[in-house]
């Protein structure tokens, strides 16, 4: 049987981000993904122009129509938007035994902001216990922990996440300053993944792609540490190639495909 992913997160209508990226890492890598959609955004490669929230119901039935059937070998989630829909996700996968990575979508990469200021108290009390891993980025780990901003991938302040509940905390460094970029996974060990920074506009959707990606890989069975290496290969190789889809005004997507689309796909 193939992986199954169940992808709980807002929907982005320009594609570059949100569900639409979460299933186009899942598929890039070999999973089966499933949504069940907590927002849709109209947004594009400039930025966010309208959100509406799904009702506390109707997500709660999309995740059990999904679990109730097809099942799930690991869970993503991303953008949830209030403290009512933080509930239903916790009480809702209450019972899950596999692994959840979550990552904690507060702001777009255009500077809008995609998470209410109540519903932070709740994520951290209701979901972070719940997370096998946690994806912050820097803006995001200084907010859930209501500090300043670090410099870098600062290991103090992801044993300071990890205090917070989550087994493990992948605390992306792309924010950073530098000509390399360091991502510090704090789990059984602490890990770093480096890169050189790629000089592109186009990078919309990093964070959500590489939190699928990882969640792949654990849905597929592979070792947390694994899992993120392999993440970390597959994003840089997807960032390289993004200039090369050329779509949009603005931020563009990195291009999930760029090991399976052959040239003349392009052209």
């Amino acid at each position: 049987m193939v992986a199954r992913l169940l992808i709980i997160a807002g929907s982005d209508s320009g594609g570059g981000a949100g569900l639409q990226a979460d299933m186009k890492a899942a598929s890039a890598l070999g999973v089966y993904a499933m949504t069940a959609v907590t927002a849709v955004t109209a947004q594009n490669t400039r930025g966010v122009s309208a959100v509406a929230l799904m009702t506390p119901e109707m997500l709660r039935a999309q995740i059990r129509a999904c679990l109730e059937d097809i099942g799930a070998d690991a869970v993503k989630i991303g953008m949830l938007g209030s403290a009512d829909l933080v509930r239903v996700v916790a009480e809702e996968l209450a019972g899950f035994a596999g692994p959840v990575v979550l990552d904690p979508v507060m702001i777009a990469k255009s500077g809008d902001a995609l998470l209410a200021e109540e519903a932070v108290a709740a994520l951290t009390t209701q979901l972070l216990p719940r997370a096998t891993l946690l994806t912050p980025n820097l803006p995001e780990a200084a907010c859930l922990l209501g500090l300043p901003e670090a410099q870098e991938a600062d290991e103090a302040q992801a044993r300071a996440l990890q205090a917070l509940g989550p087994g493990a905390v992948l605390l992306k460094g792309g924010h950073a300053a530098g000509e390399v970029c360091t991502d510090l996974l704090l789990a059984d060990a602490a890990y770093r993944f480096t890169a050189p920074r790629i000089a592109t506009r186009n990078a919309h959707g990093t964070g959500c792609s590489l939190a699928s990606a990882v969640a792949a890989g654990l849905a597929s069975g592979r070792p947390l540490p694994e899992a993120v290496a392999r993440a970390h290969d597959w994003l840089q190789g997807a960032i390289r190639a993004a200039d090369s889809l050329q779509i949009g005004q603005g931020h563009g997507p990195v291009h999930h495909f760029h090991g399976i689309w052959s040239e003349e796909a392009l052209v």
